[in-house]
């Protein structure tokens, strides 16, 4: 087997192991909630027919939506360097290493070594995976407000059986969580907007200070020359035309809005379409975007636990008691354990195919 300087600490951190944990946390958590909360006769509310395997199927073709739309902006994002199985793969092992760490820490690190593997240089993959998190960031910053002055209300931010209160914002410590958050975001995007379009020798300059470390020194020729990289895929990205950008911009609205709508969707096959009127499934979307902060302060491998107990609590009030825990599990069935079990078939054939040498 070969492999480059760090390369093996890499492959180590997502071998398919490792997605025990959080099967494992996930499904535990969901029981103890589950044993906690059940109340005799009240899983009978939902409802199970032929209208709930179809919402389920759309459910799942939602987050099947938003995975295509990952694959089509990666794809134009490298000039289409990438082929749509390269493109499968990369997303794919993104997905998997962001639900096997903590989520704080993600897979957008890890992503550049894939991409790196699939024949993009490591500069550029640098550049590449800086710009989707610039699209990913942009458009929570423009969503965020819009569904505030959307909904026009405060119970967005509601917690547990209390969330029909509507408390004034500087009493409702999720609002002031949220928009901390959210102010975070917004300085994190003027950070990497200057650093990608005004000012990428700085990157590069931060990078090769980054280099002098004892540790990494002997790379740092190797960082030179990703920094030179990152400097004329930067460089490329400015000239972009604006047409360009509207797609780049529409693949990442598309993905997320897909994977927000899982949740009402999943609703609507148990309840039926008329259990909440349009403004319910607008407060559960707007819902969604407090969910997505207080997720990524989660210690845990992909949130699991934490996710599953947040996502009961937020929809306290709008569900009826004693299902959340249910919805909670078919929620992360249908959007996060596939994402386990296909990493899991698709790591070990990946390595093989860029590590191990006849």
């Amino acid at each position: 087997m070969q492999t480059q300087d760090n390369s093996g600490k890499i492959i180590k951190s997502i071998r398919p192991s490792r997605i025990v944990w959080p099967i494992i946390i996930g499904i535990g958590f969901s029981v103890y909630m589950l044993y906690h909360e059940y109340q005799p006769g009240s899983l009978n509310v939902l409802q199970l027919s032929y209208k709930t395997a179809f919402w389920i199927a759309v459910s799942l073709m939602l987050m099947v939506m938003r995975d295509v739309c990952y694959m089509y902006r990666i794809r134009l994002l490298s000039n289409h360097k990438l082929t749509w199985r390269k493109a499968f793969s990369v997303i794919m092992l993104w997905e998997f290493t962001s639900a096997i760490t903590p989520s704080a820490i993600g897979g957008t690190s890890v992503a550049i070594f894939f991409l790196s593997k699939e024949g993009i240089r490591i500069g550029r993959s640098t550049a590449l995976v800086m710009v989707t998190s610039f699209l990913d960031e942009l458009f929570f910053i423009i969503a965020f407000p819009a569904v505030l002055i959307f909904i026009g209300r405060t119970d967005i931010f509601g917690f547990g059986m209390d969330a029909a209160e509507n408390l004034p914002w500087y009493k409702n410590q999720f609002m002031i969580f949220a928009l901390t958050g959210y102010g975070l975001k917004f300085l994190y995007t003027v950070v990497l907007t200057y650093g990608l379009f005004v000012n990428p020798r700085g990157l590069k300059f931060l990078l090769l200070w980054i280099f002098k470390l004892p540790i990494i020194r002997k790379w740092r020729p190797d960082a030179n020359e990703s920094g030179s990289d990152l400097i004329n895929t930067s460089n490329e990205f400015k000239q972009w035309p604006l047409k360009k950008w509207f797609k780049a911009f529409a693949a990442t609205s598309v993905s997320w809005i897909s994977r927000y709508w899982v949740v009402n969707t999943i609703i609507i096959s148990f309840f039926g379409f008329s259990f909440i009127d349009f403004d319910g499934h607008a407060l559960v979307f707007g819902k969604q975007l407090v969910m997505w902060i207080m997720m990524i302060i989660s210690p845990t491998p992909g949130g699991s636990g934490f996710a599953e107990y947040v996502f009961k609590e937020f929809l306290a009030g709008i569900v009826p008691v004693g299902t959340g825990v249910a919805m909670a599990f078919v929620w992360r069935a249908i959007s996060y354990y596939p994402y386990l079990f296909i990493g899991g078939v698709l790591v070990p054939r990946w390595i093989r195919k860029h590590f191990i040498k006849r």
